[in-house]
């Protein structure tokens, strides 16, 4: 199908293999059982393949949305093998995603026309938030950026001990205060420091809390307010973390912060650890805000760019 040609380099798509291979497992084991016996696909292998679908953290609303697309093909074909069922999942899904004009990047790159372009890095405790900082900061400083990291998150020492480590480790500067600082003053400082250095993008920490939505929201204000006293259409980029690990979860939490904030672009982390990899499809196809990066392993260069059809190309990828 047209959709899917070789988009990423060889290493790059086979790290997202490995990353969605406990995921794949996992579909594939479900949707072996949903098939068994059965070699046309009919009204109870549609049936069992909704099951399979929301059982693999797709979410109902983007899977009633596949099967719709699966039965108008079925009727227009008159009569599909079970053993075709992958293939048309893939291309289905592929076609499901591709409405959206967003997922289709390659690389890591910001607007050439704002300098410093300023992400603002939001999400709860224990999503991955600190090091997809550092490995974006490690990305766009492999693009030839020059960096900054602001140690926004003054709540807790590690967070911002944690920051201090991965500035360190890709070797660019960061602005941080003491512990219990004020997070817009922090900000503040990281702008004006970033100006002065002609520094090409900022990547901004902020506190991983949602326990109070009104008291988040008036923080993340307080932080852009004082942002734009520097530049004054920051930030640019408010940037989700989520854990893909805790599937449905991750869907709740984003539904959260999207009230709490103006989020404009998502990433989802840790799927490499989890057979819940489905939530990517669903949260592409949900929101109307892109995933721009995935986590698809330990390692420095383990952040992707999302890219819709490889992602989907590797999720249904039989060897």
């Amino acid at each position: 199908m047209s959709l899917f040609k070789n988009i990423f380099s060889s290493d790059k798509k086979e790290t997202l293999d490995k990353g969605l291979e406990k995921s794949k497992t996992s579909f594939f084991g479900k949707l072996g059982k949903a098939v068994a016996g059965k070699s046309k696909v009919d009204d109870e292998v549609l049936d069992n393949l909704e099951e399979v679908l929301v059982t693999s953290d797709v979410g109902v609303d983007t899977t009633l949305k596949i099967i719709d697309r699966i039965e108008e093909r079925v009727s227009r074909d008159k009569y599909l093998g079970t053993d075709e069922l992958n293939t048309i999942l893939r291309e289905e899904i592929a076609g499901l995603l591709s409405e959206t004009h967003v997922g289709e990047d390659t690389d890591f790159v910001v607007p050439k026309d704002k300098k410093p372009y300023v992400i603002m890095v939001v999400g709860v405790n224990g999503v991955g938030k600190t090091t997809t900082i550092g490995k974006l900061a490690h990305q766009f400083k492999n693009q030839g950026l020059k960096v900054v990291l602001g140690a926004g998150d003054t709540f807790r020492a590690a967070a911002i001990d944690q920051l201090q480590v991965w500035a360190d480790r890709v070797d660019v500067p960061i602005i941080k205060q003491k512990m219990g600082s004020d997070p817009a003053s922090v900000a503040f400082d990281t702008l004006n420091s970033a100006v002065a250095e002609e520094a090409d993008v900022v990547l901004i920490d902020t506190a991983g809390r949602l326990h109070n939505k009104v008291n988040l929201m008036n923080e993340l204000s307080k932080v852009k307010r004082v942002m734009q006293k520097v530049v004054p259409d920051a930030p640019h980029d408010v940037l989700l973390v989520l854990d893909g690990s805790t599937g449905q979860n991750a869907f709740e939490q984003a539904k959260q912060f999207t009230k709490a904030t103006e989020v404009s672009s998502l990433a989802v982390t840790k799927l490499d650890g989890t057979a819940k990899g489905g939530v990517v499809i669903g949260i592409s196809d949900q929101f109307q805000i892109p995933v721009k990066y995935i986590g698809v392993g330990e390692g420095i260069e383990d952040l992707q760019v999302f890219n819709k059809y490889e992602f989907v190309d590797s999720f249904f990828k039989i060897e």
